[in-house]
C-alpha cells in the first residue's frame, strides 16, 4: 500500500498544501490550508468502486485491468509550524 504525505507549506504570500512536489491553491492563512489539506488526505482514503480501466502506453499498446475500488493509500498530514 501505498503512503502520501500532504505538507502544509507557507506559499504565494499565503498558504497551501503540497503533495509530491506539487501545490494546492494558495489560502490566505494557516487554517484554511491545514482543513483543506486534511479533507483532501481523508478523500484519498475513501473506498471507492472496483472498475475495469483502459489506459495506453507511451509505446502505443492499449492495457485493460481491474481497479481494485477499495486499493486506496494510506495519508497524513504534516504541519510546517
Amino acid at each position: 500500500m501505498s503512503h502520501i504525505i500532504y505538507k502544509v507549506v507557507e506559499h504565494d504570500d499565503g498558504w497551501a498544501y503540497t503533495v509530491n512536489g506539487v501545490f494546492s491553491e494558495s489560502f490566505p492563512n494557516h487554517a484554511t490550508a491545514l482543513a483543506a489539506a486534511k479533507r483532501a488526505a481523508a478523500e484519498q482514503r475513501r473506498p471507492g468502486h472496483t472498475e475495469v480501466i483502459e489506459y495506453e502506453t507511451p509505446d502505443g499498446k492499449w492495457h485493460t485491468e481491474t481497479a481494485d475500488g477499495n486499493d486506496r493509500p494510506e495519508t497524513e498530514v504534516e504541519d510546517a509550524r
